[in-house]
């Protein structure tokens, strides 16, 4: 059985305090975007797992979210064991959400290939034990995110014909660097409000991280600026970096741009 797992972009993102417990409170919006991974699960006599693609991650298997998701579910029932065959297209580590989507894609395939007849919710309760985004892409439609992430609100909003272009450059930003450098504080707008007019988006919409991570990675404010002169209504940083983004009315003609791992051009559809 075959699963097309997408990544997100963070529209907006607001970092608004550090709670006792270490984590930090924030709100964003996740938004599902049409760049995926391709899961495939077959039955096999023990469990493995394969990845290829351009963007296969070099880690310890049980450090991987797929392995994480597939031992989570074997703990509390007795499915049979699979092989996992992972093509990554979506890079780690910059912000889309790629690991987290592969998780929660896996319990949703594993909930159907062994008829667990597990509802969304509980599906959502696993996939929140695995990662703070990982719950978004069970029921994967716009929603407000707080907390850590995990808590999620649906929004309904669409972008549906609109033009997305995605940029990864050569950098990576580790989460200790994002949040390492930031100042929590409480936005001077509702998050929810500021969405509702996309003409004041450049103004008002903003990604906390970018003040610190822009003065280390001078790249990304250039890349933020090339999208705006390219005619971009809204550009940003997604999550914590490293992926910039820009939102256009129009198909946009190419962006020529440098030191880049991957650059595409979506029209969405959600």
């Amino acid at each position: 059985m075959i699963a097309f797992s997408n990544a997100k972009i963070n529209i907006g993102l607001q970092v608004k305090r550090k709670r006792p417990d270490g984590f930090h409170e924030l709100e964003t919006l996740f938004y599902p975007i049409p760049l995926t991974d391709v899961i495939e699960i077959l039955p096999h006599n023990k469990f493995l797992l394969e990845q290829n693609g351009p963007f296969a991650v070099d880690c310890p298997i049980k450090d991987n979210l797929v392995y994480k998701a597939y031992d989570i579910v074997a703990q509390d029932y007795a499915i049979n064991p699979v092989r996992i065959i992972l093509h990554k297209n979506i890079p780690s580590g910059a912000g889309l959400g790629g690991g987290s989507s592969n998780a929660a894609y896996t319990l949703k395939l594993l909930n159907e290939i062994h008829d667990l007849k597990l509802d969304s919710h509980k599906l959502e309760e696993y996939a929140a034990k695995l990662g703070s985004d990982c719950a978004f892409f069970i029921k994967n439609k716009p929603a407000i995110a707080t907390g850590r992430g995990e808590i999620l609100k649906p929004y309904n909003f669409s972008l549906k014909g609109k033009y997305l272009v995605l940029v990864i450059p050569e950098i990576h930003i580790s989460t200790a660097e994002a949040y390492g450098g930031i100042s929590p504080k409480m936005p001077d707008k509702q998050l929810d409000r500021i969405l509702t007019d996309q003409n004041t988006w450049k103004a008002n919409l903003k990604n906390d991280f970018e003040n610190h991570i822009f003065t280390k990675h001078k790249q990304l404010q250039s890349i933020k600026d090339e999208l705006y002169k390219s005619g971009a209504y809204y550009a940003a940083m997604s999550g914590s970096g490293s992926s910039m983004f820009g939102l256009f009315n129009n198909e946009p003609e190419a962006i020529e741009l440098s030191n880049i791992r991957l650059q595409k051009t979506f029209q969405l559809e959600i």
